[in-house]
């Protein structure tokens, strides 16, 4: 056989080796890392995050009262539909967590193992408590269905030869630690972030109105938020927008599926 053989046989073979089963969206997924490894990893970022920005406190923020409102309306939400999934053992690893950062950026994430950032910079957008469940919802989604795990696996194999996360991390520190970070937008130090997927924002936008919806938010809201966002592009773009095209085709994805939505996890309070 030719290297070139040999190259396209072994690249098929780890391809195959990498992929597993997402519980929650039930597709096949490509990952070169475990659980385990990005949630130690992400709780270590997430920690220095918290040193080297602004958090605001609940003392006398109506905005700090309101996102951690939300989120905790979302995750009673998210831990009662998995339940009825018989998917609980999905979230032993979730040790949740919010805060509201100090900071213009339009953005907002959720890092795996339910580390969730809100920026301040994007309530003006949001406006109201269901335009906020729209965007936590969404980027919960993505930390359940493991999208960011699933790009840095990507980022690993194109940059770093699919070396396993422990070998890069102690080959390439620096670089690693960057392609993490560029795997969930966090913050704009960061030089690059690695595009979601059509399939993986899709996955987010109905799984994150589910939650939204079951929570007690009129998943409606998401079609107005995502309008807002769009209008944004025009003048200066927004951080989510790097990541998060709010483009005509999303919205005309969330309308159509909106009315199993409504049916089915919306029930208004």
């Amino acid at each position: 056989m030719t290297v070139k053989v040999l190259t396209t046989l072994a690249v098929m073979g780890l391809l195959a080796i990498g992929c597993t089963r997402n519980a929650i969206t039930g597709r096949r997924q490509f990952s070169l890392i475990s659980d385990a490894e990005i949630n130690s990893m992400s709780d270590a970022q997430y920690r220095q995050f918290l040193t080297s920005n602004k958090i605001l406190t609940t003392q006398g923020n109506r905005d700090v009262a309101m996102v951690n409102s939300v989120a905790q309306k979302l995750i009673a939400a998210i831990q009662t539909y998995y339940t009825e999934q018989g998917l609980a053992n999905e979230l032993n690893n979730f040790k949740w967590e919010v805060n509201l950062v100090q900071d213009n950026q339009v953005n907002a994430w959720c890092m795996p193992g339910g580390k969730i950032v809100v920026y301040t910079g994007i309530l003006p957008v949001t406006k109201n408590e269901e335009g906020l469940a729209v965007v936590m919802g969404h980027e919960i989604a993505h930390a359940l269905a493991k999208h960011g795990k699933e790009r840095m696996s990507q980022g690993l194999f194109q940059q770093m030869g699919g070396q396993a996360l422990s070998i890069a991390l102690m080959n390439k520190p620096a670089e690693t630690r960057n392609l993490f970070m560029g795997a969930y937008g966090l913050g704009s130090n960061v030089g690059f972030v690695l595009p979601f997927s059509r399939k993986n924002e899709l996955e987010a936008d109905v799984l994150g109105l589910r939650f939204s919806a079951l929570a007690g938010y009129n998943p409606q809201e998401a079609i107005s938020f995502w309008q807002r966002m769009g209008a944004l592009g025009g003048e200066k773009p927004a951080e989510l927008l790097s990541t998060h095209p709010a483009d005509e085709r999303r919205i005309a994805e969330l309308k159509q599926a909106m009315p199993e939505i409504l049916a089915k996890y919306y029930k208004k309070s």
